[in-house]
């Protein structure tokens, strides 16, 4: 088998007692790394350690994730213009932070036999999110209630430009006579 020691040098090709007993004598473990290779390669290291460490950049890599949530904006058929506005804007900040917006529109009673004025306030809602929101699902019916998924869209966030230096006034003059 081919052994790679420690330090990442390759040791070259050996019996597996010979690199067994190379692992002992440095007090560390043989870790077979390829074993499809012709000949097998096998690594001279301590595995504890390297566990340690591969957990560690696991741990990391977690701390940079975004989970994305699912936050929902209701609407009712009749809803009025001032109402209309405030939900599409929860909407819009939902999806600027990231989360994904699940539009709904709930039909009571006799409300089912007008489910276009439901549909109509949906396809206006994608419309006016425009390019800030991507329709995941168009609108569709389950049974007394008809939503809409939207998600952000993939654009970069613009960056706003930094302000521009303020200048500096010159020193103060030591006063004349002092």
């Amino acid at each position: 088998m081919r052994v790679i020691d420690d330090e990442g040098k390759q040791v070259g090709i050996m019996p597996p007692y010979e690199a067994l007993k190379m692992a002992r004598e440095k007090s560390l473990d043989l870790v077979e790394i390829s074993p499809t290779a012709q000949p097998p390669v096998v690594r001279i290291m301590d595995f504890g350690k390297f566990l340690y460490q591969k957990e560690k950049q696991e741990r990391e890599a977690k701390k940079h994730q975004k989970v994305i949530t699912v936050k929902e904006v209701k609407f009712r058929i009749n809803v009025d213009e001032h109402d209309y506005q405030t939900k599409k804007n929860h909407a819009l900040r939902f999806l600027e932070d990231g989360d994904k917006v699940k539009a709904t529109i709930f039909f009571r009673g006799r409300e089912m036999t007008r489910q276009s004025l439901g549909r109509q306030i949906l396809e206006r809602l994608i419309t006016d999110l425009g390019e800030k929101a991507i329709v995941e699902f168009r609108p569709r019916q389950e049974g007394n209630t008809l939503h809409a998924i939207l998600a952000p869209s993939k654009k970069a966030p613009e960056h706003k430009p930094a302000p521009p230096p303020k200048p500096q006034s010159p020193p103060p003059q030591p006063a004349p006579g002092a």
